[in-house]
């Protein structure tokens, strides 16, 4: 059975279902601009020693998320360039997690996306922090 990993603090949804995405994201670690070339994110990867990395688009707002898995993956490739950019690769660009979803509907969504982890958002778009899934 997948859990979330628990927050201390504990609020109701707005419409008092029970914990929100809120209550159980994690800070959201390193983020980088979507033009970064992929070299240098996986850089920054590796040196932050980070599972992955949030996108930012030129407004600031949450673009995606990537792996390090993803990539190694598109570096292996043979249509990859040294001046691939971040937002030139196949990657999860939403819909993120909301900041007030109630937390068993976004575990719902996360498992029929096969998501193991989603970016939490507030109400314009920015990265508050990501919600995992645990085994």
């Amino acid at each position: 059975m997948t859990t979330f990993l628990p927050r201390t603090r504990r609020s109701d949804s707005a419409d008092g279902t029970g914990p929100t995405a809120r209550d159980a994201m994690r800070p959201p670690g390193p983020q980088v601009d979507d033009h970064m070339a992929v070299d240098v994110a996986l850089s920054v990867l590796i040196g932050a020693r980070v599972p992955h990395l949030l996108l930012r688009d030129e407004d600031g707002r949450c673009a995606g998320l990537v792996t390090r898995a993803q990539l190694a993956a598109h570096r292996g490739g043979s249509w990859y360039l040294d001046r691939t950019r971040l937002r030139d690769i196949p990657l999860d660009r939403g819909p993120f997690t909301s900041s007030t979803s109630v937390l068993s509907e976004a575990e719902a969504a996360m498992r029929v996306r096969t998501l193991d982890v989603s970016p939490v958002i507030d109400e314009h778009g920015y990265a508050l922090g990501v919600l995992a899934l645990t085994p």
